[in-house]
């Protein structure tokens, strides 16, 4: 007989997850976690359960856990972020995001950012967009509601 380890209920987990099936996903990483006390396991059940459940309170404390453990972890990051837009939290997904960018490159974040920042064209484009000149018009315009 065949006992199911933790690893192989969280790879189940995590193709539900891709495949837009949240429940089984769900399920998945709920007997992985009674199984094995992992922060991985935390932070994709987290992600669950805000979408699943809607218990977003919960779901950022078992976000924020996995990142006390395992902090280098950008899915950890991804995940939290992800939670935080749920919640209608957009800068302190922002911020979250650029966090876990300074641990390694996640492309799926830099998606994500994407998504949410979009920068404006410079205001003299034939400059760069570091120029002062550009920096500061676009400022100055901004204010004036130009921009």
């Amino acid at each position: 007989m065949h006992t199911v380890t933790s690893e192989e209920l969280f790879k189940k987990g995590l193709e539900a997850l891709a495949g837009g099936k949240m429940l089984p996903a769900l399920a998945s990483f709920e007997k992985a976690l009674e199984i094995e006390d992992n922060p991985a396991i935390y932070s994709y059940l987290a992600l669950c359960i805000a979408k699943e459940r809607g218990q977003v309170r919960k779901a950022i404390r078992l976000c924020e856990e996995a990142l006390k453990k395992d902090g280098e972890n950008t899915a950890h990051y991804l995940n939290l972020g992800k939670i935080l837009l749920r919640a209608g939290n957009q800068d302190d997904a922002i911020m979250v995001f650029r966090g876990g960018l300074k641990h390694g490159t996640n492309v799926l974040i830099i998606d994500e950012l994407n998504k949410l920042v979009t920068r404006k064209r410079p205001v003299i484009s034939f400059l760069n967009r570091n120029n002062p000149i550009n920096k500061y018009l676009g400022m100055i315009f901004k204010k004036l509601g130009i921009r």
